[in-house]
């Protein structure tokens, strides 16, 4: 039997062409069944299957009839031998329905990104009839760009009942604004769910960005994501997309002429799954606020004495670098509690005396104290708390390897086990006698993230370093206990920092604050431009505050760190 088309059907081509592309077919497979003629006449019956992307095999029954013609079987071809339910006029789809996306959660399951209702504040061209009327009360009201507005209005082809969507507003504020935009010719208003965060920015570097699919992001997601996807592209968001997202439910439909669409196969998806950090909303909102009005680039990380969890990370500006987990700085004089720990376990007492000059020589290269101070002869206790350099490297040259033991309690060189990038504190071996004077004011090789910084703070706050935890569900890890001694002079230590040293300006009536103020230099002008960092605890929190380039610790992030305090 030769099967040839009988019929020529307009609609042949371009429907053979559309249902594969359609589905996503990377192929058919077609087995013939029962053959039934009635003299110049017959029937044949078929399996199909398909081999379509992301539902699998879809496997479905049909038949097509012949007609004998000068000794040939010819197909009388119809669209139903596609499909029985497929009619001309119609077409076979492949639709994906993903499920709500999975919210970022805080410790105690508050909503740090999850759907919320917005308003869409949209042009309906055909309605409008002052136009320069109409962008003045959107730029007046929403802050719009009138050039977008014009541009949007002034598109080639543009159709009077499009919707042309302009601003997108919270429900709330829709609400404020209501009275004086609802009213005016043009303006028209769509509901809709977005993820939002509670406040513009909030905690962006951790919970991350929602946009776009890349090629490459799409290479490395495959199935069943496509090129019109928008997703987690950025932070967690990016990391769990997977999890936040769930698995669509794959159906296979086929739409009538009239419209109505019927489903004929359908792959069922996978529910999303909210993901649970450590972050706190209140400590999240204190920390972002005490970075108002900061104009150089900042960091700032709380975390939870006792635990080690996470409870804030703002880095400013909002660009996509994560400077409070990730950057790497020189931390100046905040070293000097890993420093003070290595003293302090070798002996040196806080009534000892101790010189602090105004400048000191180690293997051919200068050392000074800020700005040229000196304190004289003080004791041990006195060059702490108003940060001698001079002191402390005269007293740490005899050190040997006791600092790089006194690093690594601190947590320096150890690995993170976070799902975001992350950098921790790093001691490289002092090469010599100069490099080891650097290391002991936390200067030369020495870095560290005020991620790792914060847990620093922590240590001394909580007698033992633990690493940072950003997931709820991570296995607790034991701390690396300190000498109790050691870190019971320390607190005491940073507690004066702060009552009376150069970290007077951390100050928060009604609330104990203990730290250690740095001033770490950087770069190669004369003289060095400075980072100003402040380390410390209050209660339960520790934190650092970085301030890039920024000047002085005591001035500059100790009063950032007070407002921190005050808000937490």
């Amino acid at each position: 039997m030769e099967a040839v088309l009988f019929r020529k059907v307009k609609d042949f081509k371009r429907i053979h062409e559309e249902v594969p592309q359609d589905l996503g077919a990377s192929g058919v497979h077609l087995e013939l069944g029962e053959v039934t003629e009635d003299g110049p006449a017959a029937k044949a019956s078929f399996q199909a299957t398909w081999s379509v992307r992301s539902a699998g095999d879809w496997s479905y029954e049909s038949s097509m009839n012949l007609e004998l013609k000068e000794d040939r079987w010819l197909v009388d071809w119809t669209p139903e031998i596609i499909h029985p339910e497929l009619e001309t006029a119609g077409g076979i789809k492949l639709g994906r329905i993903w499920p709500e996306r999975g919210q970022i959660l805080a410790a105690d399951g508050q909503p740090i990104a999850g759907q919320q209702q917005v308003v869409v504040v949209g042009i309906e061209p055909r309605r409008v009839t002052d136009r320069v009327a109409m962008i003045q009360v959107l730029v007046d009201n929403l802050g719009s760009d009138p050039a977008r507005i014009n541009a949007a209005l002034d598109q080639p082809g543009l159709r009077g009942d499009w919707f042309l969507p302009i601003e997108e507003i919270t429900v709330e504020r829709y609400e404020a604004v209501k009275p004086v935009i609802y009213p005016v010719p043009g303006l028209v208003f769509q509901n809709k769910n977005k993820r939002l965060p509670p406040s513009p920015g909030f905690a962006q570097h951790v919970v991350g960005t929602i946009g776009n699919i890349t090629k490459e992001v799409l290479d490395k997601l495959g199935e069943p994501y496509e090129a019109s996807d928008q997703v987690g592209l950025t932070g967690l968001e990016g990391v769990f997309e997977k999890t936040l997202a769930g698995k669509p439910a794959i159906e296979i439909s086929v739409a009538s002429i009239d419209g109505d669409v019927e489903v004929l196969h359908r792959v069922e998806g996978a529910p999303s799954q909210p993901v649970r950090t450590t972050l706190s909303v209140d400590a999240q909102s204190a920390a972002e606020a005490a970075l108002e009005g900061v104009a150089n680039p900042a960091g700032i990380v709380v975390v939870d004495v006792p635990t080690g969890q996470i409870r804030a990370v703002v880095s400013r500006p909002l660009d996509q670098f994560n400077r409070a987990m990730s950057g790497r700085y020189p931390p100046g004089s905040s070293f000097k509690i890993v420093t003070g720990a290595a003293l302090l376990a070798s002996g040196v007492s806080v009534d000892q005396n101790v010189a602090c000059p105004p400048e000191v020589k180690v293997g051919g290269k200068t050392f000074r104290n800020f700005e040229g101070s000196a304190l004289g002869e003080v004791n041990f206790r006195t060059a702490f708390i108003q940060s001698c350099n001079t002191a402390f490297i005269g007293l740490a040259t005899p050190l040997g390897g006791k600092l790089a033991e006194a690093a690594s309690s601190f947590g320096f060189g150890a690995k993170y086990d976070l799902p975001l990038n992350a950098a921790g504190g790093s001691f490289p071996d002092p090469r010599d006698a100069t490099e080891r004077a650097a290391a002991a004011i936390g200067q030369g090789r020495v870095t560290a993230s005020p991620l790792h910084m914060a847990t620093v703070a922590a240590a001394v706050a909580g007698g033992g370093w633990r690493p940072p935890v950003l997931l709820t569900d991570t296995p607790a890890v034991g701390p690396t206990a300190l000498d109790p001694t050691v870190a019971q002079t320390l607190q005491s230590l940073t507690e004066a920092v702060v009552r009376e040293g150069t970290g007077v300006r951390a100050q928060v009536p009604g609330k104990p604050v203990s730290g250690k103020t740095g001033t770490a230099e950087f770069g190669q002008e004369v003289p060095p431009k400075t980072h100003a960092w402040f380390v410390g605890y209050s209660g339960p929190y520790a934190f650092a505050v970085l301030v890039e380039d920024g000047g002085v610790g005591g001035e500059v992030a100790a009063p950032i760190a007070a407002k921190l305090v005050a808000g937490l």
